[in-house]
């Protein structure tokens, strides 16, 4: 049964191993750093620019957790609200390269690295990106698998 919400979404089979999707960018901002780190992760380095100088980072740093959220948002604008995404699985090999410091901007591309059929579930598809995030300077700041589970258009194929 065709989902009508994602019908007219690209499906499984419209997926290629290597398609590389640009992202795009966002400017990290000293407000959107303390924002989250109020909210989600209150360390020192995220929170007190003078504990944030004193520490290994040398000066306030978003979450590598916001970076991931920030990643992830920037995943959905331009790649999963235009396919027949199902929701995430999880991801895997999770590295925070460099810190992400205020007024940093990040952005980078996800490549599709693996397409295969759900075992078990023949109406699914599951796909496996791989995720380059980069600051202005081009150091990468982190990277990630993320698996999404996507419809597929035709469960006999």
């Amino acid at each position: 049964m065709t989902n009508p919400v994602t019908k007219d979404r690209r499906h499984f089979e419209d997926l290629r191993v290597g398609e590389v999707i640009e992202l795009g960018h966002t400017k990290v901002t000293r407000e959107m750093i303390l924002s989250f780190a109020r909210e989600f992760d209150p360390l020192p380095f995220h929170l007190d620019e003078k504990a944030a100088k004193a520490s290994l980072l040398g000066g306030l740093a978003a979450s590598g957790w916001q970076t991931g959220a920030l990643s992830l948002r920037m995943l959905v604008d331009s790649f999963l609200s235009t396919i027949a995404s199902a929701g995430g699985l999880g991801f895997t090999n999770l590295k925070w390269k460099t810190p992400v410091m205020v007024d940093d901007t990040i952005g980078g591309k996800a490549t599709i690295a693996e397409l295969r059929r759900s075992a078990t579930q023949p109406q699914w598809g599951i796909v496996g990106i791989d995720f380059d995030i980069r600051n202005q300077k081009d150091q990468q700041v982190m990277t990630l698998r993320l698996s999404n589970l996507v419809d597929v258009r035709e469960t006999g194929a």
